[in-house]
């Protein structure tokens, strides 16, 4: 996948140009920094915001054409660890330096949650690709589509650590040894 990158970086991620993770990201985590800077006041949140609003407008769709990349790549465990390494500190460093420009106030306290968000929304969103949801291109559906399929996704994924712990904690069962008969 990473080789497909740097092989053909205008075709991964300008071609497949996410505009889903654009729209949602951007909304999202433009209510992350509103509230994150509410306590510097309302102008302050209001100016964090309108800059979270247009970088990750931008942006997101570049980091989702990522996501989607790494959705098929095998095998899925080192999949899921780099895209968790690689997007965040990508984004975060630009994002970083886009609002300390901008004089971003609460900009420790933003970019912590942004990066919490970003763990989550990465796992979430690789866990929605694979299941065919909140992909653009040939392979994708209508956005309505995917708002019918997001409980049924939220649901799954919601589910996916206590279903893997309940997994791990279960007693391993072993048949009863068959007794032979001469």
């Amino acid at each position: 996948m990473l080789r497909e990158l740097f092989a053909n970086p205008v075709g991964l991620l300008v071609r497949r140009w996410n505009w889903k993770s654009a729209l949602l990201s951007s909304l999202f985590r433009a209510a992350v920094f509103f509230f994150a800077n509410l306590a510097a006041g309302w102008r302050a949140a209001v100016a964090a915001m309108s800059v979270e609003l247009l970088y990750r407008g931008v942006s997101a769709g570049f980091f989702g054409a990522l996501t989607h990349a790494f959705r098929s790549a095998r095998p899925a465990w080192l999949a899921t660890t780099t895209a968790l390494v690689l997007l965040p500190l990508a984004s975060h460093s630009f994002e970083f330096a886009v609002h300390l420009a901008r004089g971003t106030p609460k900009l420790i306290t933003s970019i912590i949650s942004s990066v919490i968000f970003t763990v989550v929304s990465t796992l979430f969103n690789l866990y929605a690709m694979r299941r065919g949801v909140l992909i653009v291109g040939a392979e994708g559906r209508s956005l309505t589509a995917d708002f019918v399929a997001l409980p049924r996704i939220i649901g799954g994924f919601i589910a996916l650590a206590p279903v893997a712990l309940w997994r791990l904690l279960k007693p391993e069962v072993t048949p009863p040894a068959r007794t032979i008969r001469y």
